[in-house]
């Protein structure tokens, strides 16, 4: 069986390159023709999942997107986007542009073996622990502490959290090797530990710890573990307040029956990643984008994709519909960052995110979001907080907990008083919180691992 599977993709693969050679992409950067965005236009033969990748392409570059005319009808695929660096510029680096043209031109691997690794880190050097489980107080803290106590290093970490439910992809090293850890005994014993932290006392839903050396691309793997874990689904009352489902994305899906297509309308406010986050989802839900208008000029961001499902057919039913809907208000929320922004930058070592997220924790600070980088030796984290009990964060405890970690490490990007809107429900603890996290050993040396 696994013969035949081998085959069959070596003979996808063959047919993918022959096609690449007799129709070569072409990628035109036009630095002229807009006056204050850099046009990129991608032509290629079609393919799907061809749209996430030069799109992923573009946002693992921090590439702001703020137009994009997608076009994929038939066996050619079409694509003009308008980007923009985070300050509102065109893009005029060399190896910026030298770096798209070669991804994403006729002298990069299209075929499916190199597709899957764009924007990926190598796995050879480290160990990547993907988490989810019921979000609750402090749970961030006791993973750390698990870490510190097994040797590990945290290098790289995402961590979102959406409807009660918690997910991460963490990349670790071996203390004393600086390298991936191999010892299965202690890769067990790695796992074991995280899933009874990640079970705790909630029975009711599932908590999964999963250890591998494999290359991962961190946003597509959390997107996809939530998706997989269901967190599309609205919980009867989940204390959600009017003025957040006032903020709730307008994501509406009507059939086009003359042209056989679902058109996909989409408006909400604008982000960072949004454009990436929505064709994520829909490539996973394997629907195919064959048209799309994307306008993210303003403060509000509109896109509108006629769609159908892979086996050729529009959305067939209002059950299908609802969850078409529900499925991307998912995506756009899981990657909103609430709450007062803190940037800590210092020299790497092993325990510090455990160190830094205790204090949080202590201080009442529930982190609604965090993306934990190491880079040459420094660790440059960054951390979105509020107070746990809903109320706004007081700036006495900001300039107490600046002054335990350090002035010049810890810096505060937005201000407390931009918190004085309605807090979260109190059912969405986070990763962080209120309570005082529980031993690691209370967790892992007297429960078997399932």
């Amino acid at each position: 069986m696994e013969t035949s599977v081998s085959f069959s993709q070596s003979m996808d693969d063959e047919y993918e390159k022959l096609i690449r050679r007799m129709n070569p992409p072409r990628v035109v950067i036009d630095n002229e023709s807009c006056k204050n965005a850099t046009v990129i236009q991608v032509d290629s033969a079609n393919k799907h999942g061809i749209l996430l990748e030069v799109v992923q392409v573009l946002t693992d570059l921090n590439l702001v997107i703020t137009k994009a005319y997608i076009c994929s009808d038939g066996g050619w695929f079409m694509d003009v986007f308008n980007v923009t660096d985070h300050d509102g510029n065109k893009i005029t680096d060399e190896g910026v542009l030298d770096y798209i043209e070669k991804s994403l031109g006729p002298d990069s691997c299209f075929a499916s073996s190199m597709r899957r690794s764009v924007g990926v880190t190598s796995g050879m050097d480290h160990t990547s622990i993907e988490l989810i489980g019921s979000d609750r107080p402090g749970l961030l803290s006791e993973v750390s502490a698990v870490l510190t106590h097994l040797k590990c290093n945290v290098l790289n970490a995402e961590v979102w959290t959406h409807n009660t439910r918690a997910a991460s992809v963490m990349q670790v090293t071996d203390e004393l090797t600086g390298g991936a850890i191999t010892d299965p005994e202690r890769l067990t014993m790695v796992k074991t530990l995280l899933c009874n932290v990640l079970k705790g006392s909630n029975k009711s839903r599932e908590a999964k710890t999963v250890v591998s050396h494999g290359a991962t691309h961190t946003d597509r793997r959390l997107h996809q573990m939530m998706f997989d874990d269901r967190d599309y689904e609205r919980m009867v009352g989940d204390g959600s307040s009017d003025e957040k489902e006032r903020e709730r994305p307008n994501v509406n899906v009507v059939n086009w029956h003359d042209k056989d297509y679902s058109v996909v309308t989409i408006r909400c406010k604008d982000r960072p990643k949004l454009l990436y986050d929505i064709v994520c989802t829909l490539t996973d839900m394997q629907y195919v984008v064959f048209h799309g208008n994307v306008d993210a000029e303003g403060t509000e961001a509109y896109q509108e994709y006629c769609v159908r499902h892979i086996d050729g057919s529009p959305v067939k039913s209002d059950a299908e519909r609802q969850r078409v809907v529900q499925c991307l208000e998912a995506a756009i929320e899981r990657r909103v960052s609430e709450g007062l922004k803190l940037e800590l930058c210092t020299t790497d070592r092993v325990g510090l995110l455990s160190d830094v997220t205790r204090i949080f924790r202590e201080n009442s600070l529930t982190v609604t979001r965090a993306e934990v980088t190491t880079r040459a030796g420094k660790a440059v984290n960054t951390f979105y907080v509020r107070d746990a009990s809903g109320y706004p964060v007081d700036p006495k405890i900001i300039d107490s907990i600046r002054q335990t970690i350090g002035q010049t490490i810890l810096r505060v990007k937005g201000s407390p008083g931009e918190l004085n809107q309605a807090q979260e429900s109190p059912t969405r603890f986070l990763f962080g919180g209120l309570f005082k996290s529980r031993s690691f050993c209370n967790f892992g040396l007297v429960r078997s691992y399932s």
